[in-house]
């Protein structure tokens, strides 16, 4: 493991913890302790573990090959339709904190031991040898960037933005890692998907770990923040259109398909429509429920339609569900108004008009989280209007496509690539544009 650098994962954010640790752990003030265990935040900012009060209580496993922990009832897919909870085994150390008056539980271990259950969290342990390879490099990618740039941002004294500044009437905002201060990623679908040794692992899995070891995406000699998601829907989206406004030539407009270059200019609305409404030909257009298991895992199943999806709302629904996501009241919804668009047909910016107010908001997950009891599949979508009264729709229909926000890698799409015989850096090259694939230790 010399060289492998550690990964702190925040799993769970809870006013109590109860977890069970499998083995014998050495307690950070001295001792050893096994068995059911529970601890709770305090009212002054502390852990109550065991009788005693302290900041934060540490967890060490003395055989780290052989003993785990369990928590109890940890919640996946936070605010997604598919929310859950369950029990989950984790190898490595815990630390218990408290954040915001609650209690969070912390996994520390080294980043290619999380990248075992990272590659069959994210996807199945069952996926082709070729997609798990290149799961493997964006996720170890994706995370030490991640980790890179958090060292930066405290080493400057820097504030992570995650809002921008615009005229009246707009609300810019989007949503990355800007809430994690005492830990390098979370758990969930925020970040990536972290369900230790619950998910973990095939021999396949660890075949994938082991032959791409150290491997990472580079581009310029910087490394690549490799975005990933479900499915593009057809054409990438671009970085700057769902997060901060920073351009990566490695993440730039390309069809999923072998013809890269063949796609329309997504971000005019008649060329959006169109795209929308149709069914083009790309390597994530397909129905093969053999290929789709191996992207998704049996709760991503549930999802049957993403390459194109509809959700229709009655005018009052829509006016209900906005003022509840939101908090800003509208009063009666009367359009919802495209105002911009990104290079997959993704909405970064919409505007919605209603009785009491008109705001335009984004960027895409902003909207998505906005027009959906949990969100909706993506922000690349069209709005239909139905039975109109006196101008005023009352049944709103939004037609849309892909899955997750298309940035970097298109799981389904790699999925596909893989069954048709691409190797992991084929795979790679195809979604992060002229990028280097380099051996890091």
């Amino acid at each position: 493991m010399s060289g492998v650098p550690q990964v702190k994962v925040g799993i769970m954010n809870e006013p109590e913890v109860n977890f069970v640790l499998l083995g014998e752990y050495s307690l950070s003030g001295g001792g050893i302790v096994t068995g059911e265990q529970h601890a709770q935040a305090t009212a002054d900012g502390k852990v109550m573990w065991n009788g005693v009060c302290a900041d934060k209580v540490i967890f060490e496993p003395r055989d780290a090959e052989h003993d785990s922990f369990e928590l109890k009832d940890v919640t996946i897919g936070v605010n997604f339709h598919w929310e859950r909870k369950e029990n989950q085994k984790f190898r490595g150390a815990l630390h218990l904190i408290v954040e915001n008056g609650k209690l969070t539980a912390i996994n520390v271990l080294s980043v290619e031991e999380y990248l075992q259950s990272v590659i069959s969290s994210e996807m199945s342990a069952t996926a082709s040898l070729e997609l798990l390879k290149a799961h493997a490099v964006i996720s170890r990618s994706w995370l030490l960037a991640q980790i890179d740039k958090n060292k930066r941002i405290v080493e400057a004294k820097e504030e992570y933005k995650s809002t921008e500044d615009t005229d009246e009437g707009e609300m810019i905002k989007w949503y990355d890692r800007e809430d994690h201060v005492n830990f390098d990623v979370c758990a969930d679908d925020h970040c990536q998907r972290y369900q230790g040794i619950t998910r973990e692992s095939t021999e396949r899995v660890r075949d994938a770990i082991k032959a791409t070891w150290g491997e990472v995406l580079t581009y310029g000699g910087e490394l690549c923040d490799a975005r990933f998601s479900k499915c593009c829907g057809g054409v990438y989206e671009e970085f700057e259109n769902c997060w901060e406004p920073k351009h990566y030539d490695y993440l730039e407009a390309r069809r999923d398909g072998a013809d890269e270059m063949n796609f329309p200019d997504l971000t005019k609305e008649v060329n959006a429509e169109e795209w929308i409404l149709t069914s083009p030909k790309a390597h994530c257009n397909t129905t093969d429920t053999r290929i789709l298991s191996q992207v998704l895992n049996n709760y991503d199943q549930e999802t049957t339609d993403f390459y194109r999806w509809k959700v229709e709302y009655t005018q009052k629904e829509l006016s209900e569900l906005i003022f509840s996501r939101s908090g800003v009241d509208y009063g009666e919804i009367l359009d919802l108004q495209p105002v911009a668009r990104g290079t997959s047909g993704r909405l970064y910016k919409l505007k919605i008009v209603g009785t009491k107010k008109t705001l335009t908001i984004g960027k895409e997950l902003e909207i998505r989280r906005t027009l959906s009891p949990s969100h909706l599949y993506s922000s690349a979508f069209i709005v239909e209007r139905h039975d109109v009264t006196g101008g005023v729709p009352q049944k709103f229909v939004l037609r849309g496509a892909g899955w997750g926000h298309g940035v970097g890698l298109c799981q389904i799409g790699a999925a596909v690539m893989g069954e048709k015989g691409y190797n992991y850096k084929e795979i790679l090259l195809h979604y992060f544009i002229n990028a280097n694939i380099t051996t890091l230790y």
